[in-house]
């Protein structure tokens, strides 16, 4: 009996230790599996995170390419009056040709008969010429007031993209501070960086050399308030920029740095000069304010440079405008009537006016003006 207990006890736990080694094989081989797909993942993540180092590497490469051109786009933009056109005179190549038109101020200027080259400082743009019309603007430093963007903006964005290709806008700088010609480079080739690219905009700086000396000028003023001085520079800068602009198209038109247009302006002139029937028109006016509006012939251009630059110590441009009629056409002792009446014939004016004076701060330091073209 004691036998068969002792039989029954080495059973049962043999037993026992048969279901726990079973157990712990089981166990084991679970944590075995678990371990496996354990190091898998590992494995994977590891193959993870290099594919996704490689990438990230990838893409900083790219960024790093992408960061530089937008660093080199942005020094391009930043050098425009550079790597459009930058011409200084004594850069110029031996066999380029240019206009000879200002060898004509040698005849007024003993000064300017030792210089091999008049033409000027600078220039941005690609020096357009063939086109239909040239718009000369003469710009000076007015303190802090400027109207130049403005003016511009009104006469580019209200012309046809026809009528922008068949014309050229010149600015011309006529401020001997430095400082003046940089900040006008750079408000037009960050604002007008398009028309400076296709031709269609230029600017121009006028050497300080070419104009005369006029320290004996008395300072005294008119009726309103103008120096005499600055009215002498202001003729030169007007014959200079008219010069500069006369062999780049078939016309011209002057107008000031503080003006605005009218819509289709541009299509209103074109469309005007094309249906006048007389070919004898001497200029015609768009506005009948100073200055502005005047468009002429470029063939002409010399012979109002001539005849301004006799005077042009005597009387502002716009009122040596009005004396050149009485000269070329009145004869002496002629009734003034006819005389009138012929000055309609090739004096014409174009109503209502195309261009609006807007400018309060004038030129002249110092002085307000608030004149309005009643036929706007």
């Amino acid at each position: 009996m004691r036998t068969k207990h002792v039989n029954a006890l080495i059973a049962l736990a043999a037993v026992m230790l048969l279901s726990f080694s079973c157990f712990c094989i089981s166990r084991m081989t679970r944590i075995s599996n678990q371990l496996i797909n354990c190091r898998n993942h590992i494995l994977e993540f590891k193959e993870k995170m290099l594919h996704l180092k490689n990438k990230t590497e990838r893409n900083h490469q790219e960024l790093t390419k992408a960061l530089s051109k937008m660093k080199y786009e942005m020094t391009q933009r930043k050098n425009m009056s550079i790597n459009l056109v930058e011409k200084k005179m004594n850069t110029l190549g031996k066999n380029e040709t240019t206009s000879n038109t200002f060898e004509i101020l040698k005849f007024f200027f003993p000064h300017l008969r030792k210089v091999d080259r008049i033409y000027p400082d600078v220039i941005i743009g690609k020096e357009k010429t063939g086109v239909s019309f040239a718009l000369g603007i003469s710009t000076v430093n007015r303190g802090n007031q400027s109207y130049l963007k403005q003016t511009l903006n009104s006469l580019v964005s209200r012309m046809t993209p026809s009528e922008e290709k068949d014309s050229v806008v010149i600015v011309s700088v006529s401020d001997r501070n430095e400082d003046y010609l940089k900040s006008v480079v750079g408000m037009i080739t960050k604002r007008f960086k398009r028309q400076l690219r296709s031709g269609s905009l230029e600017i121009i700086s006028i050497p300080a050399f070419f104009y005369p000396n006029i320290s004996h000028v008395k300072e005294s003023t008119d009726d309103s308030g103008k120096s005499e001085s600055k009215c002498i520079k202001q003729v030169l800068d007007f014959c200079f920029l008219m010069l500069y602009a006369q062999p780049k198209a078939m016309y011209y038109l002057q107008l000031e740095d503080d003006i605005i247009a009218k819509k289709m302006y541009f299509t209103k002139i074109t469309d005007f000069v094309h249906n006048i029937t007389s070919k004898n028109w001497f200029y015609i006016e768009f506005s009948i304010l100073g200055f502005i509006g005047k468009l002429f012939k470029s063939q002409d251009l010399p012979d109002f440079v001539r005849f301004f630059l006799m005077f042009y110590k005597d009387k502002p441009i716009d009122l040596l405008l009005r004396d050149i009629f009485q000269v070329k056409m009145c004869n002496p002792g002629e009734n003034p009537e006819k005389c009138a009446e012929r000055n309609k014939q090739i004096r014409i004016r174009y109503k209502p006016s195309l261009f609006q004076h807007v400018g309060i701060q004038s030129s002249f330091p110092g002085i307000e003006q608030y004149s309005k073209d009643i036929y706007y």
